[in-house]
């Protein structure tokens, strides 16, 4: 059998355990898959001093991500700090040092990906992250290799589990979103600070590193716009079940030709589309090629097991010899023109469902409709039930278009906001298929 593959783990939390957990306990099955065994020789972790899983206490625990990495019997470095500062820093001290990196920092790669692939390019190492996005579903494997005969031309994901788990228990349960979010960070769904879930940010991130994948470009902060769910109302649940829809946060990509869109935000999608049945803190991507067609991947998104079983995945594709060769070819994060651009998500073209609180009074429909066809949008139907009594916040109004360009609804929605008969602030979302 081939020399042990060496693995260091910088960082020991949840998905690090259970990293440890694999590599001891399913040791003979890697080894034979792996055509070597796989060792875990060092853990890098703030507090040497903290009880561990018995896992970890196999390999040299220690706080110094220098001596692991400085280490000859180390060919591999896995980062599971989190973050781009620290993070940073251990993947280039790593990659300098001749060691390859496996990493579920989604961050960390949106971030700073042109330069950290730059320096495995010229260290002749390779950078794995297949548990960067959507935990133990094999996406990044799937694009790369599975899909490479094809040309990506829309993608559709649900990629963050604390966003789905809120909206599944808001949709089934009847629950209010703060009621949904406690219940999602008892069950340990969310973070106590869940910003970066409910605002998009997480499903942004991941979108950055699957847009690279698939058409090559390389966006910065601020280029994928991004909505979240922390303004998602049940009264838009209610009325989207009565429409025929479920709304959930998804992160997508569209080409026009070859421009590229990028956005993330709730959307209603028909109660029979596969991505509208995916409950709780599952993940799934649906992935369109010019040969192929569309294609699902679905499973847990997130998670102790399933995250370290994507992470495990790659050292064995390290210890085969199979990601050296796929990294070359794939020549991520590089220069190499692929042929797509960025664009606005305002050229994308889409259905759109809009609410307004108007006052109860003749008229209010019509200049609504005006503004609409003054920016070339049609109406598809309309929703203001009789047994609604005017309050101080209006009668709700509901319109169903027909597909627009985004740059044009928006437009019509900022005139329509200035009306003296709408009360309240718009709220839209568009509308898939």
């Amino acid at each position: 059998m081939a020399e042990v593959l060496g693995v260091a783990l910088v960082g020991c939390g949840t998905v690090g355990t259970g990293v440890a957990r694999i590599l001891r306990d399913h040791s003979d099955r890697l080894a034979q898959r792996g055509g070597r065994a796989v060792e875990l020789r060092h853990v890098v972790v703030r507090d040497a001093g903290k009880p561990r899983d018995a896992a970890v206490l196999g390999a040299l625990v220690g706080t110094s991500s220098e001596v692991a990495i400085a280490d000859p019997a180390v060919h591999v470095v896995v980062e599971l700090v989190g973050g781009t500062t620290v993070a940073r820093g251990v993947v280039l001290a790593a990659l300098a040092a001749g060691k390859h990196v496996v990493t579920a920092n989604k961050a960390l790669l949106a971030a700073h990906g042109p330069e950290i692939f730059e320096a495995a390019r010229k260290a002749e190492r390779v950078v794995c992250f297949e548990a960067a996005v959507a935990g133990g579903v094999p996406i990044i494997r799937a694009l790369a290799e599975s899909l490479a005969a094809n040309q990506v031309t829309a993608l559709q994901g649900i990629l963050n589990g604390t966003s789905n788990f809120i909206l599944t228990a808001m949709a089934d349960r009847g629950v209010s979103y703060a009621d949904a979010l406690g219940e999602a960070q008892r069950l340990g769904y969310a973070e106590a600070d869940p910003t970066l879930d409910v605002d998009g940010s997480d499903a942004a991130h991941k979108l950055a590193v699957l847009a690279q994948i698939a058409f090559g470009v390389t966006p910065k902060s601020g280029d994928i716009e991004k909505v979240g769910i922390d303004r998602v109302q049940a009264t838009d649940i209610r009325f989207a079940r009565e429409l025929g829809y479920t709304i959930k946060l998804l992160a997508e990509a569209w080409t026009d030709g070859p421009e590229v869109a990028l956005h993330v935000a709730p959307v209603l999608l028909r109660h029979t589309d596969m991505l509208a049945q995916v409950r709780g803190a599952h993940n799934a991507i649906q992935v369109t090629g010019d040969i192929v067609g569309e294609t699902l991947y679905q499973g847990p998104g997130a998670g102790m097991m399933p995250t370290a079983s994507s992470v495990v995945a790659d050292l064995l594709d390290l210890a085969v010899g199979r990601a050296q060769r796929t990294f070359a070819a794939a020549k991520l994060w590089s220069t190499a023109p692929r042929g797509f651009t960025l664009t606005p998500s305002e050229k994308v073209r889409s259905r759109f469902y809009l609410r307004l609180s108007v006052a109860d009074q003749p008229g209010v429909l019509a200049e609504v409709c005006r503004m609409l066809a003054e920016q070339g949008i049609s109406i598809a139907s309309v929703i203001q039930h009789e047994e609604s009594a005017t309050t101080a916040h209006g009668v709700p109004l509901v319109i169903m278009t027909h597909t627009a360009e985004t740059g044009r609804f928006r437009a019509a929605v900022r005139h329509i906001a200035g009306l003296p008969s709408v009360v309240e602030p718009p709220v839209y979302y568009s509308v898939a298929g």
